[in-house]
């Protein structure tokens, strides 16, 4: 399967790493196979939608960048004292408050994703049985998703005096008056998650070698500026819809197998860059095939967080899918599929319906196209100062 997925993404290509805001995203459209397809096999979708000709213009500004990581220096800094304070006051219980030089900060370096992976999975095991408070910054950690494996590197991962494990996410959008932006603190919910149920497989992973089990918390801990300022706040998160939500959504993914053994034989994703290492040589049309031999499923949400989202747009506009008007539209519209037949059944007559499954969605086109005609009718006349006080039969008269 690794050699299969190479080959989709080109000879000598170094696969793109996912991480937890691409999870994120990936369960919230598991319907989307070429997505999952994509995020699987390593493929960069910001690359492959540049060189289909509809870049996405959407991504972190190196500004931004920098004062995060300049925040999260500020937060993690003296052996992130603010940020276990912040913790205890936030989430400490009964323990006891964690004091300078008296908390553990495990060395999480290793050869390779892997290594890194195991060593962290060991320094949380250590760190349940310790007793105390333990700080793990940059902590990385596996899940399978779609039956591919994917490396999570959460901001800190702190271990309690009694075992347990809290996830902490450091944001740089500001908390105004002890509230955040709503979407954003949501955002932020959904990619904790991710974190958690990763967390949740080296507890069960720990369980199984040693015997003792470990709570992986429910309640993460999102740090922010506070107010416009940039001194570190922080609240405690309840993310148990949001992780309920994503493992369901996550197990819903078809594995990237069963989708790499549907493509038609030598589709690859290859860009053939040229030797800038950055220039895609081979033609669109190659490309536009071989991303049309994976099933998308479009969204309007979907062009907040994916890289192919304007190709995807274009393609379902032109074929008139229902889907670019959205989900809530698409769900109403019954086994509509396209606009034209959506106009269709707004125009069509009452006995064309019969006993089709789709009569109900028609029988609110055809009301909603009246209404509409007559409200549409009516402004007319109100443009021309005519009276219109004879009903709804002299409608006719003012087109």
């Amino acid at each position: 399967m690794r050699q299969r997925l190479g080959e989709l993404r080109g000879p000598g290509v170094r696969p793109r790493p996912l991480d937890a805001r691409a999870l994120a995203a990936l369960a919230a459209n598991p319907g989307c196979r070429r997505r999952a397809l994509l995020d699987g096999a390593g493929v960069d979708k910001a690359a492959l939608a540049g060189a289909l000709g509809s870049p996405a213009p959407f991504g972190q500004s190196q500004f931004a960048l920098s004062r995060g990581n300049a925040f999260e220096a500020r937060v993690k800094a003296d052996g992130g004292a603010d940020l276990l304070r912040l913790l205890y006051e936030r989430m400490g219980g009964g323990a006891e408050a964690p004091e300078p030089g008296r908390v553990s900060l495990p060395d999480l370096s290793a050869a390779g994703p892997e290594g890194r992976a195991a060593r962290t999975a060991l320094a949380l095991r250590d760190a349940a049985t310790a007793g105390g408070w333990t700080l793990l910054d940059h902590p990385l950690l596996t899940l399978e998703v779609a039956g591919s494996p994917a490396y999570l590197e959460p901001d800190a991962v702190v271990v309690h005096p009694d075992g347990g494990w809290t996830v902490v996410e450091i944001k740089s959008f500001p908390m105004i008056d002890g509230a955040a932006d709503p979407a954003k603190v949501g955002a932020a919910a959904r990619q904790a998650a991710v974190y958690v149920l990763a967390l949740q497989r080296v507890a069960e992973q720990v369980l199984a070698g040693t015997g003792r089990a470990v709570t992986v918390r429910d309640r993460v801990l999102l740090v922010c500026p506070k107010d416009f300022a940039n001194l570190p706040t922080a609240e405690a998160v309840d993310i148990r819809k949001q992780l309920a939500t994503t493992r369901r959504q996550l197990q819903r993914l078809t594995k990237v197998e069963d989708i790499a053994g549907r493509l038609p034989p030598g589709t690859t994703f290859d860009l053939r860059l040229a030797d800038d290492g950055k220039t895609a040589t081979r033609p669109a049309a190659e490309l536009a095939e071989a991303v049309e031999a994976v099933e998308a499923a479009y969204a309007p949400e979907c062009l907040a967080a994916c890289e192919l989202a304007f190709h995807c747009r274009g393609r379902a506009r032109a074929a008139g899918a229902v889907e670019s008007l959205g989900r809530g539209v698409r769900g109403e519209l019954g086994g509509l599929r396209t606009v034209e037949e959506v106009l269709a059944a707004a125009g069509a007559t009452s006995s064309q319906d019969g006993a089709s499954p789709d009569a109900p969605a028609a029988e609110a086109l055809r009301r909603a196209a009246a209404l509409r005609a007559e409200a549409l009718a009516a402004a007319r006349c109100g443009d021309r100062g005519e009276d219109r006080t004879e009903g709804p039969e002299e409608v006719p008269a003012c087109r």
